[in-house]
């Protein structure tokens, strides 16, 4: 199956740009065909630096196998909307309960010191299954990267955050969940439903916690995108299930993060001098699915 087409450098750009002058990591930016790389691309465009985290022993052990980082790197710089801006990537094992906050300090040196925005969009593929299949190593594996892993990068960005004059604008973070609490949910995949729910979950219980650090916080289900995991017939027929008869793209759910990393999203004044409480968008657990019909 012939890979989709990225949207041109100059199709991504807004004029003024949004995010200039802002700093962002994205963590699973790893692979051209892969969400993470969407966004980094979209928030580049929009003229914020970006420190992509990628980690290339996962992707190499899976059936789409890895990318580049290099490659993906030139892909996310060729966006850039701001000369001024950067891009920078590093590696990162995420099971390890050390790495989220030394990710977290790596980004924000090599961005100058500061980070404000955190998509975490990372997660462990495979080492899953059904009810009767999962065990205990499962759980493990999937608790660490999916969930671990994310709420205490979280952690880390907050306490970076909190040495910042009160009410620095800018701080964003946005988690990635997978529709598990729509119909049908994810029965062949227990372990990894179970982590993302929880980041559901926890969603509202992290934007209260950092509203006084003026960090917003939501959670995007992006529904099926089509980022290679599926071929031939597999593949046709989720295409099916879409009212316009295809998957979901990785620049779909990224414009959604990419909106919500800007200060559209929290309606902030043209002087950034207040937070205007009528437009702000945090707590909330966003699908955007596309109109995808799900069985069940």
């Amino acid at each position: 199956m012939p890979r989709l087409p990225h949207p041109a450098p100059e199709d991504l750009r807004r004029d003024p740009l949004p995010l200039r002058g802002r700093t962002a990591l994205v963590t699973g930016a790893s692979r051209r065909d892969g969400i993470g790389h969407a966004v980094a691309r979209r928030l580049a465009a929009y003229g914020a630096s970006v420190y992509l985290h990628h980690h290339v022993p996962h992707d190499a052990a899976m059936p789409w196998g890895a990318d580049r980082p290099e490659d993906v790197t030139a892909s996310v710089r060729a966006a850039l909307g701001d000369p001024q801006a950067r891009v920078v990537a590093g590696p990162g094992d995420l099971s390890d309960p050390a790495a989220p906050a030394e990710l977290i300090a790596t980004a924000a040196s090599a961005l100058g010191g500061q980070l404000d925005i955190l998509v975490a969009n990372h997660a462990l593929s495979g080492s899953d299954g059904t009810l009767d299949a999962i065990d205990a190593t499962m759980l493990d594996a999937h608790w660490a990267v999916d969930a671990r892993s994310v709420l205490l990068l979280v952690q880390a960005h907050a306490r970076l955050r909190s040495a910042l004059p009160p009410r620095t604008p800018g701080g964003r973070v946005v988690m990635m969940t997978s529709g598990q609490d729509i119909a049908g949910g994810m029965p062949g995949e227990i372990a990894y439903a179970l982590q993302k729910g929880a980041l559901a979950s926890i969603t509202r219980s992290l934007s209260t916690t950092l509203a006084e650090h003026a960090i917003t916080v939501n959670t995007v289900n992006p529904g099926p995108v089509d980022t290679g995991y599926l071929t031939g017939d597999d593949h046709t027929a989720v295409a099916a299930r879409f009212p316009a008869g295809r998957w979901g793209r990785p620049d779909d759910p990224a414009r959604l993060i990419a909106w919500l990393a800007t200060d559209e999203a929290i309606g902030v004044s043209p002087a950034r001098t207040k937070l205007r409480a009528w437009g702000r968008v945090t707590g909330q657990v966003i699908d955007s699915e596309g109109g995808f019909r799900r069985a069940g």
